[in-house]
């Protein structure tokens, strides 16, 4: 259910290139899912953040565990525990390419 909501949030708000890594297979790894998307700029990077945990208060009842990335507003992460939330710049993304960091091949 979370995991549907915040691709939903993230859809609302315009957020784009949408990926979702599984890791529920994985023993004690960190959470069960990354989802991964982009924003054009600052700006809609920090309103897609805010967009999402104002839409999964408001729909579960959940608040985030922890956040990291509010000052440069270039790759936020939102921790809900078994989800973590990236929301990249395109480049810092590109950067970064987390998608292949953590693909299963290379775990």
């Amino acid at each position: 259910m979370l995991l549907k909501e915040i691709v939903q949030g993230i859809k609302l708000v315009k957020g784009y290139d949408i990926s979702i890594l599984d890791f529920k297979t994985r023993s004690n790894f960190i959470c069960d899912y990354f989802v991964i998307c982009n924003g054009n700029s600052c700006n809609q990077v920090f309103s897609i953040f805010q967009h999402i945990e104002k839409f999964i208060m408001k729909k579960l009842n959940i608040k985030p565990y922890h956040i990291e990335g509010l000052k440069n507003k270039k790759w936020i992460l939102i921790d809900y525990e078994s989800i973590v939330v990236h929301i990249f710049q395109k480049e810092v993304r590109l950067y970064y390419n987390i998608e292949n960091v953590w693909n299963h091949n290379n775990l």
